[in-house]
């Protein structure tokens, strides 16, 4: 964890982002995942994983409404 007061720096927060969507896709290492334990701090991840599940539902609605807008070519 970081030292309050201190800024965090980017690589926490680019190997914070890479935990969080490997465990989307459900493929991780156990020893990757001691190490996330170790290193991370929650509050990051709970706060990426939202995001990513934001973006995720937002781009699931933007599909679905380009394909429904579609003409069809019957």
């Amino acid at each position: 964890m970081s030292t309050p007061g201190l800024p965090v720096s980017k690589t926490s927060w680019l190997r914070t982002i890479q935990a969080v969507l490997w465990s989307f896709v459900g493929l991780r290492k156990n020893a990757e995942y001691q190490q996330d334990i170790e290193k991370l701090n929650p509050f990051h991840i709970i706060g990426v994983a939202i995001g990513a599940a934001l973006l995720f539902v937002l781009g699931l609605i933007a599909l679905v409404n380009w394909v429904v807008v579609q003409p069809t070519g019957l």
